[in-house]
């Protein structure tokens, strides 16, 4: 590998820049878990692109108002889950709306039900089937 080719590397001061951080902060969420150890120790650490990635990412969620201790389990790879909304006046929702026959209708939350809109999708298909089944039940022999 010449020279030129070898990943760069950051002092601490280098990479709070980059990231647009403290120095402080960045040895805080280093304390916590947040981002990877330095290679190396005190004046001779360096930073690579995995910290700078790690970094913008804690940024993200932090400037979205996400707690670091939630941070750390969206970073570990946890699927977030939704907590539920108080529902106070003027809150909006969105709802999934589905028509099973005339006179049957079904109404869903898809997030504070926990579900992803695939899950969503395969319910409300499931609903339909079993519609279906009940009333080929009806009609039959």
């Amino acid at each position: 590998m010449k020279p030129d080719d070898a990943p760069r590397t950051h002092t601490l001061d280098e990479l709070a820049a980059l990231v647009d951080l403290p120095k402080r902060t960045v040895r805080y969420y280093i304390q916590l878990g947040l981002v990877d150890r330095p290679d190396g120790e005190t004046r001779a650490a360096r930073y690579g692109s995995r910290h700078v990635e790690q970094l913008l990412e804690v940024r993200k969620w932090t400037g979205a108002g996400v707690a670091l201790e939630r941070v750390r389990e969206l970073m570990s790879g946890e699927a977030p889950p939704v907590p539920p909304r108080p529902r106070a006046a003027g809150t909006v929702e969105v709802w999934s709306h589905l028509v099973v026959a005339d006179g049957l209708e079904l109404t869903l939350e898809p997030a504070r039900a926990g579900l992803s809109p695939e899950d969503a999708r395969e319910f409300f298909n499931g609903v339909q089937a079993l519609y279906r089944d009940i009333r080929n039940k009806e009609s039959g022999p």
